[in-house]
């Protein structure tokens, strides 16, 4: 459904998003997390057709969108982050506005089924002024959904959201992603790992990594991370752990309980489970605990700091007598007010 290759984008001298190359296919939500300007935004924008490339290839439903664009508009639904909405209308007469803005010949029908969608049936003669955010959050959506697109684009389609609003509106995204792609921006990471199939990460205008949240931390922990709890005492547990082959790094927990590292290649639960209860403790939870998507996240998009120029060493080399500096600097503040007066 969506297919970008080589997508570059300039903005005068500055380089926004640089030879991007990803694809979503139908009934797949692709998950866009990135920090602030890394570039996301722009990317939806040319997807959505709203600004052209520099350079590059993107086709929608296999629409290209430069010499397409119209083609490309009837199949993408696009939820801004901020959606444009009338507040002196009512919820029915601004989604049947949008609707006869894309001459739909149905509309009234078609806005009739995108309020069963969002579940806003009730509200259809409300006026937009007087929603609340999660429900304004809503009708940007119905009106994404109007005529009935095969790729939705929704930019951070939950931020502002109180903690229920945010579960509906999950629930909502995860409902009509079965039978549509979904490409979905968000700064809330638990999002991106309870809603999406695949993450891609994107830092400076360009992809870090791409792949599935369970398989992005898998192939970033290394080494496992395990916990063991037992009941009752646990002192001497730390040292029947250290004898066991496979196992590394043993520490306890503030829980009660003990973490260790598998070496890698390895995986000594089996045994670790034996020496346990060998050792007279009562074995209540072994179980791996992974890389979450933030710490996966803060560890592909974090800034390293550059290295020192030959101009940093130089000023090094060549101290500054901060006594004589002040002098100078005093002889001349004294000659301006001289001057002055």
């Amino acid at each position: 459904m969506i297919r970008v290759e080589g997508l570059t984008k300039d903005y005068g001298a500055r380089r926004a998003v640089e030879n991007l190359t990803f694809n979503a296919e139908k009934g797949e939500i692709l998950g866009f997390l990135g920090p602030n300007g890394a570039g996301k935004t722009t990317t939806m924008r040319i997807l959505s057709g709203y600004m052209p490339p520099t350079s590059g290839k993107v086709e929608i439903a296999g629409f290209d969108v430069v010499e397409q664009s119209l083609e490309v508009r009837r199949r993408v639904g696009y939820m801004p982050e901020t959606v444009p909405l009338y507040p002196d209308m009512t919820v029915f007469d601004y989604l049947k506005f949008m609707a006869d803005l894309r001459h739909l010949s149905d509309a009234e029908d078609r806005v009739d089924d995108v309020l069963e969608k969002v579940h806003m049936e009730d509200r259809a003669d409300g006026y937009i002024g007087k929603l609340s955010k999660g429900m304004r959050q809503r009708v940007g959506l119905a009106q994404a959904l109007l005529h009935e697109p095969e790729v939705l684009i929704l930019d951070e389609p939950t931020i502002g959201l109180d903690p229920a609003q945010i579960t509906d509106v999950r629930k909502l995204i995860q409902d009509i992603g079965r039978e549509r792609t979904i490409l979905l921006s968000t700064h809330i990471l638990s999002e991106a790992q309870q809603v999406c199939n695949r993450v891609l990460i994107i830092n400076k205008g360009k992809i870090v990594v791409e792949d599935t949240p369970e398989k992005l931390q898998a192939r970033l922990s290394g080494a496992q991370r395990i916990v063991l709890k037992v009941g009752g005492d646990s002192d001497g547990l730390l040292n029947i752990l250290k004898h066991v082959e496979g196992v590394n790094r043993v520490v306890p927990n503030l829980n009660g309980a003990v973490e260790f590292e598998n070496i890698p290649g390895q995986d000594p639960r089996p045994a670790v489970a034996r020496a346990v209860v060998e050792a007279g403790y009562d074995l209540l939870e072994i179980r791996p605990i992974g890389l979450s998507l933030e710490e996966i996240f803060l560890q592909l998009t974090r800034d390293e700091p550059e290295p020192p120029t030959t101009a940093d060493y130089e000023r090094l080399d060549d101290p500054i007598d901060s006594d004589e500096s002040y002098a100078d600097e005093t002889n001349d503040n004294q000659a301006i007010d001289s001057e002055d007066r």
